[in-house]
């Protein structure tokens, strides 16, 4: 496999008492975060997510960081570092540990506990260590302290790795929201305590570096939910991320405040806040929770259901709503509220599941018409004030698209970071802390490794292409059998067709041409069967361009009589 970037070489050796840095995953893209950091040989991991398929990849459920960089050194990792429980930082753990089941696993409480839950369905048992702010632990050559930042999710935290090249401070996501709902802010004390004794090299959140200012409060999201089930006539149901307790929590207590009970819907959300409960992290009034199928014997106005689906996911509760496969119906009266921002990629996922509830009759309530969701990333104000605090000598923004990451590398200029010493780069790329500067050296391979069902990796973008073919073009056989003895057709040419045209007798007009051009090339003395097999795809392709304008997938069966 080559790798996207043809103008870097291979990286040469890393320099004794250098860092060396390869994110293979989550730069110039949303999710599959997943950063390998190097020294003195050994290796350490900071986070391992998935990406979630765009339309562009029909048939995939997930898209893994490419691991064939470490695949050959899995015995040099010394552990895995999670930065918090969303699935781009941990969802693709259980496929790096089924390559090397022993590779510890660092986290706080609410990380390792949600992830353990996804390790027992992937029959995996691990061997972790949780870990709180403020901890440090020695691992190998790499020094590991954590700090707490305030995100979507509870216990999130920021990573100070130390080695004698340098000291690293990896943000992971975050965001400076001064009155979260558990009372855990981003610790700016240790921020600047770091910045003080000097970071060599700051990693830093970029998703919202295009956004001005500061990000909203999650608490302002309150008198809106309140707002929202007070105009409701019938039942409200609610979408959110299956990891957002924050906002379950605050859907919850709105419900309470309305004097409607509650029904969690869907696996995964089920999953989740069970261990979000018995950890403590949500609170459940007493009473308020009930099954689905009771909530169905209570009046509509005062249901309430939570569900996953905020995303558009095909196979998620709200869109099997939306499209009437699921036993919950909904109708007029019906209050649907998203409580999530969009994710890149997935608007025309989402936008079909709102146009198909309003088709229904619900009223869909959403971030584009109510602040109903808040950011869990750091705005462009929160990103200087961090600038300004911790005074990296470096920057490398992670975690965002190619404007996000231009944008965030704008903002560390503008405070006084040397335009030199910021790196902008994306996956594969090999970055080297030595001497006190950070910079590319290099590229290695690395492609998106997709989940399809059981199989992992062996979707290639060949069958990709194969099935957008057959999705947007349609699809054509064509048989014919031979006697290549006596150089005519037996058989044939039949033709059929999916997803093209509804009836085969518009191949009438064709048949005859092909009919001459296989008995031209028998006569010719072309007995191959291989060679006439492409002799009708290319007769018949160009015959469909030509009159239809289309470039279905053509499967011509050639046999000898």
């Amino acid at each position: 496999m080559t790798h996207q970037h043809p103008s870097l070489g291979t990286p040469p050796a890393l320099p004794e008492g250098g860092l060396r840095i390869v994110a293979l995953g989550g730069l110039a893209e949303i999710g599959r975060n997943m950063t390998v950091f190097e020294f003195a040989g050994r290796l350490l991991i900071v986070d391992c997510g998935v990406l979630f398929p765009e339309d562009s990849q029909p048939g995939v459920d997930l898209i893994l960081p490419d691991f064939d960089y470490i695949r050959d050194r899995l015995d040099d990792v010394e552990a895995i570092v999670l930065t918090h429980a969303h699935e781009d930082h941990i969802g693709a753990v259980p496929y790096l540990l089924r390559e090397r089941v022993d590779i510890p696993l660092l986290g706080s409480r609410l990380t390792l506990a949600l992830l353990e839950a996804k390790l027992k369905e992937h029959r995996i048992k691990s061997i972790s260590l949780e870990v709180k702010a403020g901890q440090r632990e020695k691992l190998g050559p790499f020094e590991v302290e954590f700090i707490a930042v305030n995100h979507s999710i509870p216990d999130a935290l920021a990573v100070v790795i130390d080695t004698p090249a340098g000291r690293v401070l990896h943000t992971g996501d975050f965001k400076l929201d001064q009155l979260p709902l558990d009372g855990r802010i981003t610790d700016l004390n240790a921020f600047a305590r770091f910045g003080d004794s000097g970071v060599d090299l700051l990693l830093i959140d970029s998703t919202n570096a295009e956004v001005p200012g500061f990000v909203t409060a999650e608490r302002e999201i309150l008198p809106v939910l309140d707002s929202v089930f007070l105009r409701a006539e019938g039942r409200v149901i609610a979408a959110c991320f299956a990891s957002h307790i924050h906002r379950v929590q605050q859907i919850i207590e709105t419900a309470v405040l309305h004097e409607r009970k509650v029904a969690l819907v869907g696996r995964s959300m089920i999953r989740n806040m069970n261990v979000a409960r018995e950890l403590g992290y949500l609170n459940l009034p007493k009473n308020v929770l009930v099954t689905v199928d009771e909530l169905n014997s209570l009046p509509d106005d005062e249901a309430v259901l939570i569900c996953t689906g905020s995303q558009g996911e095909p196979m998620a509760v709200l869109s099997r709503i939306a499209n009437r496969d699921h036993a919950i119906q909904v109708g007029p009266g019906d209050t649907i509220v998203l409580a999530s921002s969009l994710i890149p990629g997935n608007e025309n996922a989402v936008h079909r599941v709102i146009n198909g509830l309003s088709r229904l009759g619900a009223d869909v309530v959403h971030k584009g018409n109510a602040l109903v969701h808040v950011s869990g990333h750091a705005a462009a104000g929160e990103l200087l004030y961090v600038y300004n605090l911790i005074k990296p000598r470096n920057v490398m923004p992670v975690h965002g698209e190619w404007r996000h990451l231009r944008a965030n590398a704008e903002l560390a200029i503008r405070t006084g970071v040397k335009r030199e010493n910021v790196v902008l780069a994306e996956d594969g790329m090999v970055v080297d802390l030595v001497g006190g500067l950070a910079s590319i050296v290099g590229a290695v391979p690395c492609g998106f490794v997709y989940v399809d069902g059981s199989g992992v990796g062996d979707v290639t973008e060949t069958s990709l292409k194969d099935r957008r073919i057959l999705g947007e073009e349609g699809f054509i056989s064509v048989f014919v059998a031979v006697d290549t003895v006596e150089g005519k057709v037996v058989a044939g040419p039949e033709i059929h067709a999916r997803g093209f045209v509804e009836d085969d007798k518009a191949f009438d007009e064709v048949v005859p041409a092909l009919l001459e051009a296989i008995e031209d090339a028998l006569r010719s003395g072309v007995s191959d069967t291989h060679q006439l097999t492409q002799l009708v795809r290319r007769k018949l392709g160009k015959w469909v361009d030509a009159t239809h304008r289309r470039r279905p997938m053509i499967v011509p069966v050639v046999i000898e009589a």
